[in-house]
């Protein structure tokens, strides 16, 4: 009876002394290597291999610069660590590997991942004892990165862009249809959820607390492009014919109209542009500097126009210069019309007294027509105007004959 009860307590001890020296065994065993942009390095140790760049000198000129590290393996079974120091990829490592739950620790197993060029970074690979160990870790440096241009221009467009996208119509049933594609997959993995979590596997669920649950969705998020590919058919007709009902039923209600309302989108596009701008470069003090600019030429392009206008023509003034008689003419019928504009619209205005200015007038009769349309002048004004306008004419051309014979 007393071996019965010894050797399974034995088991136990040995097998928890067998994990503490299996987790202890990569601390000693650690390889920490710094990498450069075109740097290359190979392995072929088991264990934790940490790989860190160390944070360049914040300038302009690398705003638009990125660095990526890719990992080039067959191998299947690994898992990957991402933080600040080597100190605090361990600590990541020796908390998964000291307990008996699920690696939450690790990140994506990405084989090709952007990293911030103005911080430190390090990334741990673990690899088990009995799989294949040989891998490839490079570091390559873009000067000009296209996604980040991509993504600067795109969030100041949106900006920029918000008030009439806010007002379009087509955009109204775009986003509807995206909103109701995205509240339908809700709506379908709750339910999902909902079944699945009967019976046993709700005890399971219990029992193992949050931890499966953030695994089984960790596994869903990973084989997500797994799913599509296998079932596209499914998933084209599943978006079709949500997109449909989506456009049924925002058709029914018809676009916004209510003036705050679309006020409100506007501000939130406007919010959404302005993040994408902040975040799309991983230098973030320029990328603050360009999301206040357009703030300001936003709010007071005009201003900022007219002072410019001004201190343009005060450092460079025109020179002058007299007018042709035709020019002469033009501009006086221009500026004549646009007086008269004036007037009208002053006396249409609530500033306008009408009965004062009646008052004032000596032929209101006249001006009520000319209020209404008509032209600013009599017919005898207008016939002493081309009287005039004629004997200006042939006394011009009575001095240009008498020149030609002289």
């Amino acid at each position: 009876m007393d071996n019965g009860i010894v050797n399974p307590l034995s088991a136990v001890i040995f097998l928890l002394i067998f994990h503490c020296v299996y987790t202890e065994s990569p601390s000693t065993t650690e390889s920490i290597h710094f990498l450069k942009p075109g740097d290359v390095i190979e392995n072929n140790k088991p264990g934790l291999q940490t790989f860190c760049h160390s944070a360049k000198p914040k300038h302009v000129r690398y705003m638009w610069g990125s660095l990526t590290i890719y990992l080039r393996t067959n191998i299947e079974n690994y898992d990957l660590y991402n933080g600040k120091t080597p100190e605090e990829v361990m600590q990541m490592h020796d908390d998964n590997h000291r307990s008996w739950n699920f690696n939450i620790f690790s990140i994506q197993k990405n084989k090709k991942f952007k990293i911030n060029p103005f911080e430190d970074v390090c990334i741990g690979i673990y690899v088990h004892p009995s799989n294949l160990h040989k891998y490839t870790v490079s570091m390559i440096e873009t000067r000009t990165d296209s996604s980040i241009l991509i993504m600067m221009m795109a969030g100041a467009a949106l900006f920029l862009g918000a008030y009439n996208l806010s007002k379009n119509t087509l955009f109204y049933y775009l986003i509807s249809i995206m909103l109701g594609i995205t509240t339908s997959i809700i709506i379908l993995v709750y339910f999902i959820s909902k079944f699945l979590l009967k019976g046993k596997m709700m005890y399971i669920t219990v029992l193992t607390g949050w931890t499966m649950s953030f695994y089984l969705f960790q596994m869903l998020w990973e084989n997500t492009q797994l799913i599509i590919v296998q079932y596209r058919e499914w998933v084209a007709w599943y978006i079709l014919i949500t997109s449909v009902i989506s456009f049924v039923i925002s058709y029914r209600f018809g676009p916004i109209t209510n003036v705050r309302t679309k006020r409100l989108i506007q501000w939130f596009l406007q919010i959404i542009g302005l993040i994408t701008m902040y975040y799309s470069s991983y230098l973030r003090e320029a990328s603050a500097f360009f999301c206040i600019l357009i703030l300001l030429l936003y709010k007071s392009p005009t201003v900022l126009t007219q002072k410019g206008r001004t201190y343009w023509m005060n450092m460079f003034p025109e020179r002058r210069k007299l007018l042709t008689e035709d020019q002469y003419r033009e501009e006086g019928i221009r500026e004549t019309n646009k007086a008269l504009n004036e007037l009208k619209e002053y006396c249409v205005s609530p500033k306008c007294n009408p009965w004062k200015t009646t008052l004032i007038l000596k032929d209101p009769i006249r001006f009520a027509r000319f209020m209404e349309g008509e032209s600013h002048l009599s017919e005898g004004e207008s016939r002493e105007h081309d009287a005039e306008i004629t004997r200006i004419i042939e006394e011009c051309e009575y001095t240009d004959d008498e020149d030609d014979t002289l």
